[in-house]
């Protein structure tokens, strides 16, 4: 199966929540939430893809990087590339319902898994998709990462437990949820948090922590203050509030004020290895993709998953050769133009 093939299976699987377009920019799809588009205008989606494409990258060609090392480690894992697939959920909200929640999920996780990379997984509007997802999490040996939506603290210790259960070995909390309008139609109370609020539920857990839906340089400070693991400079894919900022935009100064002092993941409008390489040059230390993922699983199924994790390894091997980087680390700002 070439990705190609994988593209046309998912234009006709999705059912017409998602058109497939040439470039998943947030354009055809503006406001469709419920749906896999940006809320409101749609201006921030569309600022993600846009404020990554802005950015072009030096080309050096003299220089002894000729294969070039993609892995790292995070976590406490190995990684063939420092990508994760976002934890997202909802085939029958969002994705056309051709599907049940445990195909979609198993797919994903285990064409993640078949490529060398990792999974995460969350929960949504409908309580039964977490236990789904867990299930199949499980009958993978809990090889991923869980995502619980920023409920009442009780709650959200709760599910993590659940998480630890099945043998995750980290979990976190897409604590920019707490505006989710899906979770709203369906009268979930979801809620911003305190600092002393995550840190009860950080110290609830042994394993490595993330906060996702950072998006200024104080609350990267508020959330090491906090003592998470990690964050993930994320805008929910444009899905939360409208007119913010590409996270392109925004990672640069964040990655300034914390780097080092905590893992920083980012995601946002990331389609290609090309824009892998320039958010790990802007400061992430791995990135997530999300919508991807659900064209991949919905075209090719597992096997579709794996397809686009190959071609992803590829493109970020080539773009390293061609901006001079020997492995990860070495990937910084110099190769921005």
């Amino acid at each position: 199966m070439n990705y190609k093939e994988v593209l046309k299976n998912a234009r006709i699987n999705l059912n017409g929540s998602c058109r497939v377009c040439h470039a998943c920019n947030g354009v055809a799809c503006a406001g469709e939430v419920p749906g896999m588009g940006g809320k409101g205008t749609g201006e921030a989606f569309k600022a993600n893809y846009d404020s990554l494409n802005s950015y072009k990258l030096n080309m050096r060609v003299i220089h002894d990087a000729k294969d070039p090392d993609t892995s790292i480690e995070i976590f406490g894992k190995k990684m063939d590339i420092p990508v994760f697939a976002a934890p997202v959920s909802g085939t029958t909200l969002n994705m056309g319902g051709k599907f049940t929640e445990e195909e979609y999920i198993s797919w994903v996780i285990g064409g993640c898994l078949d490529a060398g990379i990792y999974p995460m997984v969350g929960d949504t509007a409908v309580d039964s998709f977490l236990i789904t997802n867990l299930e199949q999490l499980g009958k993978f040996g809990g090889e991923g990462i869980v995502f619980i939506k920023p409920w009442e603290n009780a709650n959200v210790i709760k599910k993590i437990k659940m998480a630890e259960e099945v043998g995750a070995f980290a979990v976190g909390m897409d604590i920019d949820a707490c505006g989710l309008i899906t979770l709203a139609l369906h009268g979930k109370p979801v809620m911003p948090k305190t600092v002393e609020e995550i840190r009860e539920i950080v110290e609830s857990t042994k394993l490595p922590f993330i906060l996702k839906g950072i998006m200024t340089p104080d609350e990267a400070e508020l959330a090491v203050e906090a003592g998470v693991d990690a964050i993930v400079v994320s805008n929910h894919g444009g899905r939360v509030l409208d007119q913010t900022p590409g996270v392109a935009e925004v990672l640069p100064e964040i990655a300034e004020r914390v780097k080092g002092k905590i893992t920083i993941l980012a995601d946002g409008g990331i389609r290609s290895g090309v824009d892998i390489l320039k958010m790990i040059a802007l400061g992430a230390d791995a990135v997530l993709i999300g919508r991807p993922f659900v064209t991949a699983s919905f075209g090719g199924q597992r096997e579709g998953v794996k397809t686009y994790i190959e071609n992803l390894k590829g493109e970020l091997k080539s773009a390293m050769v061609l901006t001079g980087c020997k492995d990860i680390k070495s990937v910084n700002k110099r190769i921005i133009y």
